[in-house]
């Protein structure tokens, strides 16, 4: 196992290239469409993978094969296992894997996980557990057969996927409706703008400013301010990854940074890139990671300032 992969800063140039990759999104079912935004099954065969996780929602993970680490944003560093559960990130974290590196998951809505889990995700950010740790104990033994028959050739990516979903549906709690309606607008707050104003979401929240505050950490990792930073830097990244960008979203984008140098230091914070290396083809990861698809649950999504 490797000790720490890639630094988000300077270690760009080590990413294992596109090339060696394989992610296909294999969908999400209507009676899983608030809990989950898309299972995917991953596949790189090279002996040594690195790479960088953007700042996401938590998910869902086996790995079928392939044993690594998880830098921590904050130092230090989490091994993985055959079953994962990756918490919501406030920022990008380098990860690297002994390959083959096989892995059948699912990114979970902040509903989904709180849902799944009933963690906190600001007490729990940041951090790759062992599934065994904190979920119940079936789904982790059902988790782990997926894997040996996967390993096995009696199930693909796909039949893995749809099992691992009937597991998470199995497995879902009830969440307060209040909060459920907190969470809701605060995933439509966040779709308006690149820089939506602070101002309505406590306004519309259906709480007090604390209580908002309080809320929003709780389910979504970080306070409502660092959350639109957040994901201003992630929908941003999106945007500049496309083939084109219109005048519009060009305008939009310039008006949501200080300056070009802000924008850089918030991309690499956040998605683990600058500008120059989103949409090179040299970033699988991140780049399948930051398409529309996977800000479903925004809506059309976004983010925050300094």
């Amino acid at each position: 196992m490797h000790d720490g992969g890639v630094d988000c800063e300077r270690g760009e140039s080590r990413l294992t290239p596109a090339s060696r990759f394989t992610l296909d999104y294999l969908g999400s079912p209507p009676e899983l469409a608030d809990h989950v935004t898309t299972f995917y099954h991953f596949r790189c065969d090279e002996l040594q993978i690195n790479d960088i996780q953007p700042a996401a929602v938590g998910h869902l993970v086996l790995f079928a094969y392939g044993n690594g680490v998880m830098s921590r944003p904050g130092g230090g560093s989490d091994p993985s296992y055959e079953v994962n559960l990756l918490t919501p990130f406030a920022q990008a974290a380098p990860f690297a894997v002994d390959g083959p590196f096989h892995a059948i998951g699912a990114a979970l809505t902040p509903l989904g996980w709180a849902a799944l889990t009933g963690l906190c995700a600001k007490t729990h950010a940041n951090r790759l557990y062992d599934a065994g740790s904190w979920l119940d104990s079936d789904l982790v033994t059902r988790g782990h057969a997926l894997c040996a028959a996967y390993r096995e050739g009696r199930m693909d990516g796909k039949a893995c996927a749809r099992e691992l979903g009937m597991m998470i549906r199995g497995a879902l709690r009830d969440v307060n409706p209040g909060h459920a309606r907190l969470i809701a607008a605060t995933n439509a707050w966040l779709a308006r703008a690149l820089v939506p104003d602070l101002g309505a979401l406590y306004a519309e929240s259906g709480y007090c400013r604390r209580q908002t505050q309080r809320l929003v950490e709780r389910y979504f990792g970080v306070s409502p301010m660092a959350l639109r930073r957040k994901y201003r830097a992630l929908r941003t990244a999106a945007l500049l990854s496309l083939p084109t960008l219109t005048d519009e979203y060009e305008a939009e984008i310039a008006e949501a940074f200080y300056d070009q140098s802000h924008m850089i230091r918030e991309l690499r914070l956040f998605a683990g890139r600058t500008p120059a290396r989103l949409g090179d083809g040299d970033s699988p990861i991140l780049n399948e990671m930051l398409d529309a698809k996977n800000l479903r649950e925004l809506g059309n999504g976004d983010q925050e300032d300094c």
